[in-house]
């Protein structure tokens, strides 16, 4: 963007910059529930071959994975760490809501201890 924007020009170049990010905050919703979809079908499937669905070493596995994706895009990685433990625990608990399975006690949503601040 350039500092040449005054007035009208400023305030149509704004809305255009609001629409994007309402169109991008559609498609996170949308990829949010093909998420979800995804690890209710992980749920089904780990209690097909008799696996518990909390698996603490894939959580952080992938908490790990995705604060480096993010450090690699010059994004900062420990807002994305929060964001990504808040989708890690949305995709447990609606493992557990497909088959009843409770991951374990006192573990009702994300694992926020296991974070570095």
């Amino acid at each position: 963007m350039t500092d040449e924007l005054r007035g009208p020009d400023a305030l149509a170049e704004l809305a255009r910059c609001r629409d994007e990010i309402e169109q991008l905050d559609r498609q996170i919703i949308s990829l949010l529930a093909r998420r979800l979809a995804l690890g209710k079908r992980t749920g089904e499937l780990k209690r097909l071959a008799g696996l518990p669905i909390l698996d603490p070493t894939r959580e952080a596995a992938v908490i790990r994975r995705v604060t480096g994706e993010a450090r690699d895009a010059g994004l900062p990685p420990e807002p994305i760490r929060e964001v990504f433990w808040q989708i890690v625990g949305m995709s447990r608990r609606v493992q557990e809501a497909a088959g009843g399975e409770p991951s374990a006690p006192g573990e009702p949503g994300p694992r926020l201890e296991g974070r570095s601040r």
